[in-house]
């Protein structure tokens, strides 16, 4: 591992030392400085020439000012002369912006990732992207990591007699379905309409849910809208007992609040690709470092990243025998 460093931003500089812990290496310092215009300036400490740069920063408010140190630090390594550049970003958050739903409308995850590939960067490693067609926003080739079994090793520890998976809305039903399949439960979906960003309405509900424990299964809680929504309406079912888990919990506005006082919610799971909100007493905060690190490990070395997953989702190919990275 040499060959490899490991820069951070400012978004979430304890993810990137336990992915460095993992690989067994310290993370290089940088300089993020501010000039009197409110214009910044990112200065990578450590010699990057012909060596294998990683740059963890996930995409959290304040999110505009995180991407452009990402940027910066990019174009830095780029003129450093570093022999490959990956943008490691555990959330990736303009995937949020993937489609024309309105008029003369922007779509913010095509044009970030336009950004990226203009300030020089030649891979991109992240998880859990909102939506699938984001992957081929981009020009660069992109390494798509997924935290579900991570989830499922948590889940296994609980009684699950009696239980579903939920998905809040049916463009997650899939991810719902795949950690189901590991755990060996039913899965059922919502009928999600968003009328705002912070306001949805769940019609329905596709599947058996009624009298169950359900496992609420997200990408992304922000404001928490949408979850306690769906768990209103399993409630309306006799669902009494749920736990809510994600991948990125954002956790912004008053979403602690909603998800603590909520009487039926019983448990909130999520990993650290985020920083974790430290007033939120009760959350269960898994880590995805290692999943960093192995692929790391495994871009570093020319093998498969995909082959980090065969076993939560089908369509990865069999895996060979290989050590950890």
């Amino acid at each position: 591992m040499k060959n490899i460093v490991v820069f951070s931003g400012s978004a979430h500089p304890q993810l990137a030392d336990d992915i460095c812990d993992h690989l067994g290496i310290s993370r290089s310092p940088a300089k993020i400085s501010r000039f009197s215009n409110d214009c910044l300036q990112a200065q990578l400490l450590t010699n990057c020439r012909q060596r294998d740069v990683y740059i963890v920063q996930p995409l959290v408010p304040p999110t505009q000012e995180h991407l452009m140190e990402l940027l910066l630090m990019i174009d830095a390594a780029r003129g450093a002369s570093a022999g490959q550049i990956t943008a490691v970003m555990p959330h990736y958050a303009y995937a949020r912006s993937d489609k024309k739903d309105a008029a003369r409308i922007s779509l913010g995850g095509r044009l970030v990732a336009d950004l990226l590939s203009t300030a020089g960067v030649d891979r991109v490693l992240t998880m859990a992207l909102h939506a699938p067609q984001v992957h081929g926003f981009f020009s660069v080739p992109v390494d798509h990591l997924t935290a579900l079994g991570v989830l499922a090793e948590h889940f296994r520890q609980r009684d699950l007699r009696n239980s579903v998976i939920v998905s809040p809305d049916l463009g997650n039903a899939k991810q719902a379905t795949l950690l189901a399949r590991k755990l060996g439960l039913p899965v059922a979906a919502g009928s999600k309409q968003r009328l705002a960003d912070d306001r949805v309405v769940i019609e329905s509900i596709v599947g058996d849910v009624a009298g169950k424990r359900a496992i609420v299964l997200d990408d992304e809680i922000a404001t928490g809208g949408s979850i306690v929504e769906i768990v209103n309406r399993l409630g309306d079912f006799g669902c009494e007992e749920i736990s809510v888990a994600c991948t990125h919990g954002l956790f912004a506005g008053n979403a602690v609040e909603k998800l603590t006082s909520h009487a039926r919610i019983s448990e909130v799971v999520t990993t650290d690709t985020v920083p974790t909100p430290q007033d939120f007493p009760g959350l269960t905060t898994l880590s995805v470092a290692r999943l960093f690190a192995q692929a790391i490990g495994r871009i570093h070395r020319g093998r498969s990243v995909s082959r980090l997953f065969n076993d939560v989702d089908p369509s990865y190919a069999r895996p060979e025998a290989e050590g950890l990275f």
